[in-house]
């Protein structure tokens, strides 16, 4: 039996973070699935397959990850791809308020659906996509918070 997980989130953008995620989960399972969110009413910094390339980018030699991308229920998502295990990061108390919602709600509409939780390491605990988003912009120093590609996208999005 393989293991497989669904990563999912909007990696908007990505950050060392979630680079770290993915890495712990590959000393667990055998294939990472990191799946981008799409939501079109998100005004998304990055497009979809700007973050789709920014991910594979970070993670180059790695064969066990897949990118790929989905709209609609995470559910949906998972029973098409036939894995039923998904993973989710969380950094602090308040993540696992909102997790835990999302994890139950997830197993009310597919009770095949179990959710794993990882704590991220204390090196990123305080890193958000959006606060990253939001320092980059006002002209703040992210290059500890993010892989070099992304940095250079960032920079050169908010380029003054």
């Amino acid at each position: 039996m393989r293991h497989i997980v669904i990563y999912p989130g909007s990696f908007d953008p990505l950050t060392n973070g979630h680079l770290s995620l993915v890495h712990r989960a590959l000393q667990m399972f055998d294939k990472v699935i990191v799946a981008v969110a799409h939501n079109p009413k998100k005004n998304a910094l990055f497009s979809l397959e700007e973050r789709k390339r920014l991910i594979r980018e970070a993670l180059p030699d790695e064969p066990r990850v897949e990118v790929d991308s989905f709209e609609g229920l995470l559910v949906d998502y998972a029973r098409k791809r036939d894995v039923m295990l998904v993973m989710r990061g969380l950094r602090a108390v308040s993540d696992f308020e909102y997790e835990f919602q999302m994890a139950n709600m997830n197993r009310k509409l597919d009770k095949q659906l179990e959710t794993v939780f990882v704590m991220t390491g204390e090196d990123y605990f305080y890193v958000s996509s959006q606060l990253v988003r939001e320092v980059a912009s006002l002209g703040g120093d992210v290059s500890d918070l993010v892989p070099p590609n992304v940095l250079a996208k960032l920079q050169e999005r908010f380029r003054r």
